[in-house]
Order: structure tokens, then sequence, then C-alpha cells
């Protein structure tokens, strides 16, 4: 019977992204024509879709502490 091991995305190579800022060329096509979304970009050609490399840390309040305070009210 085989070990299980846990899930471990840094080691399971490179995975396709759709990258912000960059020319992305399909993988199913080689077009470089896309329909971006929140979540996801689709060729417009194939409908290849990928998901969108976001890094996780753009805007605010992505993360808050839980330690039992409040911050101050803001003046409207």
């Amino acid at each position: 019977m085989h070990a299980h091991h846990p899930f471990r995305p840094d080691e399971t190579g490179y995975r396709l992204q759709y990258r912000m800022q960059e020319i992305n060329h399909c993988p199913g096509c080689g077009r470089s024509h896309w329909l971006v979304g929140r979540m996801t970009a689709e060729c417009a050609y194939c409908a290849t879709a990928l998901p969108i490399r976001t890094g996780q840390t753009q805007g605010e309040g992505l993360f808050r502490s839980s330690n039992g305070t409040r911050p101050a009210r803001l003046a409207a």
C-alpha cells in the first residue's frame, strides 16, 4: 500500500497561468487574444481557460487579525 503524502503545490512543477501585464500565448492554439474575468482568462479563439496568477497579496483587507480589538471608526 502506498503512503499518503499531502498535496504540495510547490513541488508539482510548472503550472499554466494567465499573467496580468504580460503577453500570454494560448497553450491550445498559440494566439494571444483573451477574455479576462475575475478568476480565469479564456482564449477568444479556442476557449482554453487559464487561472489568473494574482500573487494573492494585492489590495486592502485580505488579511485580518482576530485579537479581539476593533479599529477606530473613521469620521465620514
